[in-house]
C-alpha cells in the first residue's frame, strides 16, 4: 500500500512537472509573436527631414507647404506666411503616426474603407527626395476612428479621431493669423491715435517706458506693455466664409475710426488701423498682411484710449527697489533715515524696522486720482526717497486747498490730485516711525 502510494505521487509530481515545462514553453512561444491589439507604425519620418507637405482634399483644395532656411512656407493656394507652431506640430503628428490597429495586410477592394477615392491625402517630400502619401478614408462604423494607409504599403490601419483632426488641416488653419509680426524685445517706439489725440512711446536709459508726445511724461509702464501686447497678440479671424470676407471689407469701409497704432522694431515700423461699426463689430487693416478682418471686440477696446490712461499715477517710481534713505518733513519735524546694511538709523540710532518698512509702503503706495496742468501751495509733508544705489532720488511736495490735498514731483509741471485718507494715513505711518527697542530678556 506504501509502495502504490509513493508511486502514484511520482506519476502526479512527473505530470506536473512537465505541465509546467510546456507552460512555460507555451508562454515564451506566444511572447515571440506580434500581439492582437498592437498598434504598429504608419509612418516614421524624422521632423529634420521633411521639406514639403501637401495637403490634398477630395473636393479639390490643396495646401502646399515648402520649407527653406528653417522656416515653413505656404505656396498654395497662394503665397502666405505659415505659423511655424501650427505647421511644426502637423509635421510632429506625421512624423511618428501610429495606428489604432491593423485592419488588413492586404485588402483587395480599397473602395470599402473610403480609400479608393480618400477624403484627403498627405503627401511627404523628404530631403532625399523620397515621396511617401498617406492616403484618409471614410470613419469607422463607431465614429471613433479613420481607415488610413499609406499609398506604397498594401496595409490598412485605423487611425484615433483627434489624429486625424491634427492632419485635417487648410491653408486657413496653417497661417500665421498675426495682424503685426513685430519682435516686442527689439521694440523701440509706440505710437497711438485715440481719442482725437497722438501719444508716441518710448524707452529712457533705464530701458522703462516713457511718454515722448504730446509732451514729455512719466509713463504707466504696465499700460504701456498691455497695449503692447495686445498688438503682438492681435489676430485676424479667418473661420468666415468668403461672404463673412466681403461683410468685414464693407464694415471696414463704413465704420468710424478708432485708433491707429504703429510699431517700430529693428525691422522698421508697422501700423495697423482699427474701425468700428454701428453694431460695435471691430474691423482691422494692417501693413503686415494683405487684407481687412474682424478683430476681437477686447482688441478694438485696448487701443480706445487717451493720454491719461497711460500716465504714471504713483508720485514714486522706486517701485519694489526698497530705499536707502529717507527724508521726511512732515509739518515741523524734519528728519532723515538712512539704511546700513538691514538696518535703519537716524541720528546713529537704531530705528524700529516694522514701523519704517509701513511709512516706506505708504509712499510707494501713493497714487494720484486726477491729473492737473496747474496748482501750488505751501507744502505740508514732503518725502525725498533715495533707492537704485544712490541712482535715483524723488522728491514729492504735498499741500492742501480746502478739503482737498495736490502734490507735485520735483523737476515736474504736473499737479497730482490725493486721495485724502492715503495721505493723513501717510501723515500717521511718519509720525509713528519710532526707536528700535531690544527685546525684553527674563526667565519665564
Amino acid at each position: 500500500m506504501k509502495f502504490r502510494g509513493l508511486l502514484a505521487a511520482v506519476v502526479v509530481l512527473a505530470a506536473l512537472g512537465g505541465a509546467a515545462w510546456w507552460s512555460e514553453k507555451r508562454e515564451k512561444a506566444d511572447t515571440s509573436k506580434p500581439l492582437a491589439d498592437a498598434t504598429p507604425k504608419i509612418l516614421s519620418i524624422p521632423e529634420d527631414q521633411f521639406t514639403q507637405i501637401d495637403l490634398i482634399k477630395k473636393a479639390g483644395d490643396t495646401t502646399e507647404l515648402t520649407k527653406a532656411a528653417g522656416t515653413w512656407k505656404i505656396v498654395e493656394p497662394k503665397p502666405l506666411a505659415a505659423d511655424q507652431d501650427s505647421v511644426n506640430s502637423l509635421v510632429t503628428s506625421l512624423s511618428s503616426l501610429s495606428s489604432d490597429r491593423l485592419i488588413e495586410d492586404k485588402a483587395p477592394d480599397l473602395s470599402s474603407y473610403g480609400l479608393s477615392a480618400p477624403a484627403e491625402q498627405v503627401k511627404i517630400t523628404e530631403k532625399n527626395g523620397k515621396v511617401q502619401t498617406l492616403l484618409l478614408g471614410d470613419d469607422t462604423p463607431t465614429g471613433s476612428g479613420t481607415f488610413a494607409k499609406v499609398q506604397s504599403d498594401p496595409r490598412i490601419f485605423t487611425i484615433a479621431s483627434y489624429v486625424k483632426s491634427s492632419l485635417d488641416k487648410t491653408s486657413k488653419d496653417l497661417r500665421d493669423k498675426r495682424l503685426l509680426t513685430f519682435n516686442s524685445d527689439k521694440l523701440t517706439r509706440v505710437d497711438l491715435t485715440a481719442k482725437g489725440q497722438t501719444i508716441e512711446f518710448g524707452k529712457n536709459n533705464q530701458n522703462e517706458w516713457q511718454i515722448l508726445k504730446p509732451r514729455p511724461l512719466r509713463a504707466d509702464g504696465l499700460q504701456v506693455d498691455e497695449l503692447v501686447r495686445k498688438l503682438k497678440d492681435a489676430r485676424m479671424d479667418v473661420s468666415g466664409s468668403d461672404e463673412d470676407a466681403k461683410k468685414a471689407v464693407a464694415g471696414f469701409s463704413i465704420g468710424t475710426r478708432v485708433a491707429v497704432a504703429a510699431v517700430t522694431d529693428a525691422g522698421g515700423t508697422q501700423d495697423i488701423e482699427v474701425r468700428k461699426d454701428k453694431d460695435k463689430n471691430y474691423y482691422a487693416k494692417s501693413s503686415a498682411v494683405e487684407g481687412i478682418y474682424k478683430v476681437m471686440s477686447d482688441f478694438g477696446d485696448g487701443l480706445d484710449k487717451g493720454l491719461d490712461d497711460f500716465r504714471n499715477k504713483k508720485l514714486f517710481d522706486f517701485g519694489w527697489n526698497d530705499p536707502t534713505k529717507l527724508d521726511i518733513h512732515n509739518g515741523t519735524t524734519q528728519v532723515t533715515y538712512q539704511k546700513a546694511g538691514d538696518k535703519w538709523l537716524s541720528s546713529a540710532k537704531q530705528m524700529d524696522g516694522p514701523s519704517i518698512q509701513d511709512l516706506v509702503d505708504k509712499l510707494r503706495d501713493l497714487t494720484s486720482t486726477k491729473f492737473l496742468d496747474s496748482g501750488s501751495g505751501a507744502a505740508i509733508f514732503e518725502a525725498t526717497v533715495t533707492s537704485s544705489d544712490g541712482k535715483r532720488v524723488e522728491k514729492v511736495s504735498i499741500w492742501k486747498q480746502g478739503d482737498q490735498y495736490y502734490a507735485r514731483r520735483e523737476g515736474e509741471t504736473t499737479v497730482y490730485e490725493l486721495d485724502s485718507k492715503a495721505v493723513e494715513d501717510l501723515e500717521k505711518a511718519a509720525s509713528g516711525v519710532k526707536e528700535f527697542q531690544p527685546p525684553k530678556s527674563g526667565k519665564k
